[in-house]
């Protein structure tokens, strides 16, 4: 399993569309671990770039702070679930959180 986290200065960034790196983020589903991590640069912003990008990288889980619902539509449709509400923290943490079942997301940060 990969799951993608937007971040900036290696933490989550809570707007999911102006983030300047993604923290891909692979995992053992068996063994619930994290396996690697890989900072990526993404594509220019515009709408319907993220999902497909995301979705050729082989991105099956998305944490985010905050994204629009179009955005969340969009994910979904390329078979990625997505997770809003997620406060800032570190890539590993948040994917560990993840996977114990354990995170809890709060309020989509994102009004659009």
């Amino acid at each position: 399993m990969k799951i993608a986290i937007p971040v900036v200065d290696e933490k989550l960034c809570l707007h999911f569309g102006h983030c300047a790196q993604f923290a891909m983020v692979d995992v053992d589903d068996q063994e619930k671990t994290i396996t690697s991590t890989e900072f990526m640069v993404p594509p220019a912003h515009e709408p319907g770039a993220l999902p497909k990008w995301l979705n050729e990288q082989g991105v099956n889980v998305i944490l985010a702070g905050g994204m629009g619902s179009r955005a969340q539509q969009l994910f979904e449709q390329n078979g990625i679930q997505v997770v809003v509400g997620c406060a800032p923290a570190t890539p590993e943490t948040l994917v560990e959180t993840y996977l114990a079942g354990e995170l809890e997301p709060g309020d989509n940060v994102c009004d659009h």
